[in-house]
């Protein structure tokens, strides 16, 4: 269970379509801004908020946008927003990330995006089913303005990129399976469990690819492009759009420690139910607490 989740009305609005649409036309205004600055980045003004953790106009200005849209058609919902914060309220919550990848958009590498998320909060109701017992993404919408790729999902419904129906891939062994990651940049206090972990993916499997966006992960791993994917010290945000699209993809997103409903601390496994389970067992040796 959330433990920070607040507690829910008696009955959240059923209508998942017009959530879909909000975040749809929420992440193609922050997109557009990032676009805007696309050929003008060495404009940009860049703040530090931490060792290799940046941000930009570009990131705030994305933000204010799709927090508009969000906050225009859906004001029942609460946000959570990387720049600006926020706390889990009302039924459900909006996790927002205007800005996956910021250090490749920084340096000019086209592979970023905009991640939004609409998490349900444990006893609301969404749909005819009954009501939630856990805090459950309901809503994704990943957004690749480099490739026009549109990643969507629907708690319950399915997951498509650009319209069309995608699925997790169906390789049955690591020895086949090329893997995403992401290495320790900003935190490195888990290093030491990380390590090992890459230099087992590496000696057991067809390849690790580490592109150094999470929630383009995620939606190329419900694509298929990658068999699994795994991670650790991550944020909420980069992680809900994406836990969302494996799932409907008919594919396993976990807290890699089993101890969230969904990847909530940012420490994920994702892939085909066999791949996940297998990388989950190959990761395993190293977590400590």
């Amino acid at each position: 269970m959330d433990t920070h989740s607040p507690s829910p009305s008696k009955t959240a609005g059923s209508d998942l379509g017009k959530a879909l649409d909000a975040a749809v036309s929420a992440a193609h205004a922050g997109a557009a801004i990032l676009q805007s600055y696309a050929h003008h980045r060495a404009d940009l003004v860049i703040d530090r908020k931490a060792r290799n953790d940046l941000v930009s106009q570009a990131d705030r200005e994305a933000e204010a946008a799709v927090l508009e849209v969000l906050r225009d058609r859906t004001p029942a919902y609460g946000i959570v927003a990387e720049e600006t914060g926020g706390q889990p309220e009302g039924p459900a919550t909006w996790y927002i990330d205007p800005l996956d990848g910021t250090t490749n958009f920084l340096h000019g590498i086209p592979h970023y995006a905009v991640s939004i998320a609409l998490v349900a909060h444990a006893g609301s109701q969404f749909g005819p089913g009954p009501k939630l017992a856990e805090d459950t993404p309901v809503i994704g919408v990943v957004y690749d303005p480099c490739r026009e790729e549109l990643f969507t999902a629907v708690q319950g419904v399915g997951a498509w990129l650009n319209g069309r129906r995608i699925a997790c891939s169906r390789t049955q062994g690591l020895e086949d399976a090329v893997l995403a990651t992401g290495f320790p940049f900003r935190d490195f206090s888990f290093a030491d469990q990380y390590m090992p972990m890459l230099d087992r993916a590496i000696h057991t499997t067809r390849g690790v690819r580490r592109h150094g966006a999470a929630a383009l992960d995620l939606a190329w791993t419900a694509c298929g492009r990658f068999d699994g994917y795994w991670e650790m010290g991550l944020a909420p945000w980069d992680v809900a759009a994406g836990t969302l699209l494996v799932r409907e993809a008919g594919g396993v997103a976990m807290d890699m420690r089993q101890g969230e409903p969904w990847p909530r601390q940012g420490n994920v496994v994702a892939g085909n139910a066999q791949i996940a389970i297998d990388l989950l067992n190959m990761i395993k040796p190293n977590l400590k607490g």
